[in-house]
């Protein structure tokens, strides 16, 4: 109940910042149903201010002021606040005469049926996709095989919140470091189990609703543009079955091997032939395993919004041709500020999404880059991206030591072949038509349509381009972004297909069987391998897990084998170093220290066991039966005779030695 009264008061309180900023209760809107966008916006702005003051409040209860578990005075305070202020901004309406109005949400009574259908039948779907790789079953916590190795650190943060309180924020695959990896949605998840829901229920339950949140936004885009609710039901199609052509392939290959049908029945892994497309780089798979993407997206989705007006303005000038970007580019009144007000929040808005996805900011800031080329208010634009890259730098230099990321020239992103013709041909097997295809698609677009096609590209063309991690897969969020919005332009343009006769609606067909095919496989793929047959369970609750959580504090390093995800992970305790990918892949120097958890794990040495877990402030040091490190062999005996054993499983096969004090210590002291 608690958790449901943090939701709600987070929309609460995104409603009113919304209806403030955007003045969405002010007039009835004939083009759409306002209703939606304002659902969508209020539950992404709200959760991420009201998450990031509940942080920092915890943050300084915790550090400052010594609270032990900082989590209850914070959600108490936080949720106290929120609904005060709304009580009094409800109050102060409705003295000044101004009421609800449904009419102004409300402008198609029979088009919001419709959508209230399509928009509950893709909850239900998102609600059940979510669940079915992620769930609870009696006392065991079940991750699909394509998604627990991303679970394992994103597990790991959200225990270390709900279970621990991990301020300052460390990451647990890497502790007693700086947090590199954007961590507030695990925050969120992690605060709402606290307050009560159930792991699997609350990660899921916000996970759905982000993506789902981002999922309307692109419908009542794709309205705005093309006045079809036909458009509106194909955009979360796109969305969700990707385009690509390694269907294809995989279906040539197999016919004339002739085990098409049976291979299609028994294969359980993603299909590609580029290189790491077998993770399921491309496909729905990804806002499966990363959460945050969602969220992100939702965020970037509700900024680009805000600025539709100055864009369609901007775009409808009577200029044409060259004379179409002199006024864009050049005229006063092209660049002089319109609502600086507005730009400021929603800087704000998409600077504090740094740490929920960084991806998505970069992604979104490159978007609105594209719209601002065409656009009226392109003041507005630069104070937008302007806020926005200060608040990223501000929630960097908090949360990260040293250098955020690296920030470098690397064209082709993985293309083997990267010369221009093999870049494009690697573009159109990873994405089939959903780029390529749309070059003989601007015979069938307006000037609207081609110039959000264009902005839509920007992220694309970064991903190709540049990279900011030491690994380059990352980019692919670039690409999936770009990929998500133009699922706007493909839907738009298929409806007009439909709508144009025999012929047309049967090229419709066609071509929405080469934008989805590679993508109903893969989904089929993730069905099946994430079934009963093909999952990691993990204990909901055991021994160590709760010795873990009882006895370790944030401040105290544990030395493990490279744990992935088990009941350790799901402590939340600071590992020194878990499953090195995962650490590596944000930017730390895993090499490091796997050279020394070696050396501590294999050394015959008492005098440099001792100094090297001194030097790299471990506390306690986990030991498993018949464990190897880095495939060396481990000497407990010389772990035991130096430090106390302060913890054993029943089955005796996991113990905990204590470095804060040695045997020769406790033997003086009898």
């Amino acid at each position: 109940m608690a958790a449901i009264v943090y939701l709600a008061a987070a929309f609460l309180s995104g409603k009113l910042l919304i209806e403030a900023i955007m003045g969405e209760n002010a007039k009835p809107d004939g083009r759409q149903n306002r209703i939606w966008v304002l659902t969508a916006s209020s539950f992404g702005v709200g959760v991420l201010i009201v998450t990031w003051i509940l942080y920092v409040l915890a943050y300084l209860l915790h550090v400052k002021a010594g609270v032990k578990q900082p989590l209850l005075p914070a959600n108490i305070i936080v949720i106290l606040i929120a609904l005060i202020c709304a009580a009094i901004y409800i109050i102060k309406r409705r003295k000044s005469g101004v009421g609800f109005r449904l009419d102004v949400l409300i402008s198609d009574r029979k088009l919001f049926l419709k959508e209230c259908v399509w928009y509950g039948l893709l909850l239900i779907f998102f609600l059940y996709t979510m669940a079915y790789v992620f769930h609870v079953t009696g006392d065991r916590l079940y991750s699909g095989f394509t998604v627990f190795s991303d679970y394992a650190p994103h597990t790991a943060m959200i225990r270390s919140f709900s279970r621990s309180a991990n301020y300052p924020t460390q990451y647990p695959h890497f502790g007693g470091a700086d947090v590199k990896y954007h961590f507030m949605f695990q925050f969120l998840v992690g605060n709402l189990e606290y307050l009560g829901l159930r792991i699997d229920v609350a990660y899921n339950l916000i996970s759905a609703l982000s993506i789902w949140g981002f999922a309307v936004m692109l419908c009542q885009l794709t309205y705005r543009l093309s006045k079809s609710f036909t458009a509106e039901i194909l955009t979360p199609v796109l969305l969700v079955f990707r385009s690509g052509t390694a269907f294809f392939r995989f279906a040539e290959e197999h016919l004339k091997a002739g085990d098409f049908i049976k291979t299609l029945a028994e294969n359980t892994t993603f299909i590609g032939y580029t290189p790491n497309e077998n993770w399921g780089l491309w496909n729905y798979n990804v806002y499966l395993n990363q959460r945050h993407l969602g969220f992100g997206l939702l965020i970037v989705s509700v900024v680009i919004r805000a600025f539709l007006d100055m864009f369609e303005e901007g775009i409808g000038c009577d200029a044409r041709g060259l004379g179409f970007f002199k006024n864009r580019l050049f005229s006063r009144d092209a660049w002089k500020p319109v609502q600086p007000e507005k730009a400021l929040f929603f800087g704000v808005i998409i600077g504090l999404c740094s740490f929920w996805n960084g991806a998505c900011v970069i992604g979104g800031l490159l978007i609105l880059c594209g719209m601002a080329v065409f656009s009226n208010g392109k003041i507005d634009y630069l104070i937008l991206a302007a806020v926005s890259v200060f608040y990223s730098w501000i929630e960097t230099h908090i949360f990260i030591t040293g250098q955020a990321f690296s920030f470098g020239w690397h064209w082709g992103f993985l293309s083997e072949d990267k010369t221009v013709a093999g870049v494009l041909w690697y573009l159109v097997q990873i994405t089939g038509l959903t780029f390529i295809g749309l070059i003989p698609g601007l015979l069938l677009m307006k000037r609207k349509e081609r110039l959000f096609m264009a902005a839509f590209l920007f992220p694309l063309i970064f991903a190709f381009s540049f990279s900011l991690t030491p690994d380059i897969n990352v980019n692919h969020k670039y690409i999936m972004i770009a990929m998500a919005f133009m699922s706007v332009i493909w839907s738009v343009i298929l409806a007009k297909l439909l709508r144009n006769g025999a012929v047309s609606c049967v090229s419709a067909g066609l071509v929405i069987v080469l934008l989805t095919a590679t993508g109903l496989y893969d989904f089929v793929v993730i069905v099946k391998d994430n079934d009963a047959y093909h999952r990691l369970s993990v204990p909901l609750q055991s021994e160590i897990t709760d010795w873990l959580s009882d006895n370790l504090t944030e401040k105290d390093l544990l030395l493990t084998p490279e744990y992935s995800m088990n009941e350790i992970t799901m402590s939340g305790a600071m590992m020194y170093m878990g499953w090195p990918y995962y650490a590596w892949s944000a930017g730390y120097d895993t090499y490091y220290r796997a050279g020394q958890a070696s050396l501590i794990y294999t050394t015959d040495d008492r005098t440099i066991l001792t100094e090297t877990v001194k030097r790299e402030n471990i506390k306690y040091i986990l030991y498993e039966e018949e464990m190897t490190y880095e495939e060396l062999e481990c000497r407990e005996d010389v772990i035991a005779s130096v430090y106390p054993e302060v913890f054993q499983s029943e089955d005796g096969r996991i113990r905990i030695y204590e470095t804060g004090r040695t045997i020769s210590d406790e033997t003086v002291a009898s």
